[in-house]
């Protein structure tokens, strides 16, 4: 299997392509990856449609017992809303790309027993740094913020 954070950023990528927010996710369950996502939520009109719950979703309905045997990739530190369906599904361990651009509730996830990873990689980094300096207002609106100034 590729290391399923590379899968992860192929993702990413895949979303900036399509002029969305470039976040990538990977669920793998027993070293198997279930589902890939991106965040789709500038290409499909939605309002919830991130990486992870995008990954969520193709992977399809599974078993309590796959996800507390999974794993949850993701390029940039899950938000309020993923984290909350990491815990609601028990999926014991997230890894994350990065979590300087954007740092969602890691302490909580800890706090309720999920391990939780920080990579620090450079090529998550730089493309989250580059799509905030040059599309402000999608990225404030996916994080539910205005756009400062």
């Amino acid at each position: 299997m590729h290391d399923p954070m590379d899968l992860a950023v192929a993702e990413a990528r895949a979303g900036l392509e399509e002029g969305g927010i470039p976040i990538g996710s990977v669920l793998v369950v027993d070293g198997e990856v279930m589902g890939r996502g991106h965040n789709r939520r500038v290409q499909r009109g939605s309002v919830v449609l991130h990486a992870e719950m995008d990954a969520l979703e193709r992977a399809g309905r599974l078993p309590a017992s796959a996800y507390r045997r999974s794993v949850l990739y993701s390029t940039l530190s899950p938000c309020d809303m993923c984290s909350g369906a990491v815990l609601l599904y028990g999926i014991p361990r997230v890894v994350v790309g990065e979590h300087r651009t954007f740092r969602g509730p890691e302490e909580y996830l800890r706090s309720r027993g999920v391990e939780v990873i920080v990579e620090d990689r450079a090529d998550c980094i730089e493309l989250m740094r580059r799509f905030i300096a040059t599309r402000p207002e999608l990225w404030y609106e996916d994080i539910g913020e205005d756009t400062p100034g």
